[in-house]
């Protein structure tokens, strides 16, 4: 967050690299500013694309996983680690449940936010329930546009003729 002088009436906000920054008038209130940094956080997020904030780190994976999984797997999936790997021959992510580490695949650095986060909670299910039987599915539903990521995976995964798959 930065406050200007010179800014009297607009609110702006961009990403630097896994850092949101917000440029705000100085003479704002500190709950004005709470307030202004959460709105504009959700309206980047919500727009995707290439206003989504970078997918470039670990630690940036492993936050968005912290977050995930207390929103929809009720605090209870903890991965030790997350991290991208070179893009894999048949699976968008793995997850090894066993010592709790996540793997996701690079390709997955140019979908939009929502898509990406469908990937983490399916992993992230995957430290409670290793397979994908009703169970599984139960939980990763959880999380509401399940549907409408695994189209745009598949979709992609056609298009490109790479034949990648979240079941495996």
């Amino acid at each position: 967050m930065r406050r200007s002088q010179r800014r009297h009436r607009t609110v702006t906000a961009y990403w630097n690299e896994d850092t949101l920054v917000v440029l705000i008038p100085a003479r704002m209130t500190r709950e004005e500013e709470k307030h202004w940094v959460a709105e504009m956080e959700r309206r980047l997020l919500r727009s995707g694309g290439r206003k989504a904030p970078p997918k470039s780190s670990d630690a940036a994976l492993l936050a968005r996983c912290a977050l995930l999984g207390a929103k929809y797997l009720g605090g209870k999936a903890l991965p030790a680690s997350v991290r991208w790997v070179p893009p894999m021959r048949t699976r968008w992510a793995s997850c090894t449940p066993v010592d709790a580490t996540i793997r996701v695949s690079e390709r997955l650095q140019r979908v939009p936010q929502w898509v990406l986060d469908y990937v983490l909670v399916h992993e992230l299910a995957h430290l409670s329930e290793p397979g994908h039987d009703p169970a599984f599915w139960a939980l990763v539903n959880r999380y509401p546009k399940t549907e409408r990521a695994i189209g745009y995976l598949e979709g992609l995964s056609a298009a490109a003729g790479w034949g990648l798959s979240l079941d495996d």
